[in-house]
């Protein structure tokens, strides 16, 4: 159930596999990096099973021998320049997201980003889609010295930038990395049943509020 007491103020969103449908750019662009290498392609949903702990984990999974590779730095970077550039050719925001976001917006719920995906591509996205609801939006930037999810790191910048405290807000996200990120964080995590997990690996990974439809969130703040 909901912890309806306390009113929140902000709701931090995973991107990925929660606000927008991103699994086709994404392998489309690991499998260009593997191609350019000479590597065996991927299938959508290896992919899927590889997201969720930013694009260095996911090359690492598909690249065979993984960091070992000889040629691993080559196609990270193959990936990171071929994903700037077509970050947006088959991705869209899920089925109810842009009305759930008006809704909490006029409820004056502050809204942030925080994902693993990098920096710039998060920014991009944000831009394109989210921009008139975000006031903060947060990727990978570890070479800054913030650790990416599932570490607090990320979220207790998002929150800094809301000027919003942990126990004012919700995580809410479609994987285990999610569920992780926010018990470090201090938040409540609501988990989506529509991303690139299934409801089973959600719930054996500690999930406890899990919904179907964005709009279930309002059921949450």
């Amino acid at each position: 159930m909901s912890n309806n007491t306390t009113e929140k103020k902000a709701v931090v969103f995973d991107l990925d596999g929660t606000l927008l449908y991103t699994l086709e750019d994404l392998k489309n662009a690991t499998n260009y990096a593997l191609k350019q290498n000479g590597m065996p392609e991927r299938t959508l949903d290896e992919v899927r099973r590889f997201v969720g702990n930013g694009v260095k984990l996911l090359m690492e999974r598909a690249v065979p021998d993984g960091a070992d590779n000889p040629k691993f730095e080559k196609t990270f970077s193959d990936f990171k320049e071929y994903y700037e550039a077509h970050c947006n050719d088959n991705t869209a925001p899920y089925d109810g997201i842009m009305e759930l976001l008006k809704e909490l917006k006029l409820n004056g719920i502050k809204l942030a980003i925080v994902s693993n995906k990098l920096d710039p591509a998060v920014k991009e996205l944000n831009q394109l889609y989210f921009k008139e609801y975000m006031t903060s939006a947060v990727g990978e930037m570890e070479e800054e010295g913030i650790r990416k999810k599932p570490a607090p790191d990320m979220v207790q910048k998002a929150l800094k930038e809301l000027q919003v405290s942990a126990e004012d807000a919700i995580y809410v996200g479609d994987s285990d990395v999610d569920i992780a990120t926010a018990k470090n964080s201090g938040l409540e995590c609501v988990s989506v049943t529509w991303g690139f997990r299934d409801v089973e690996f959600l719930k054996e990974h500690g999930a406890t509020n899990l919904i179907d439809e964005p709009v279930e969130l309002l059921n949450y703040v």
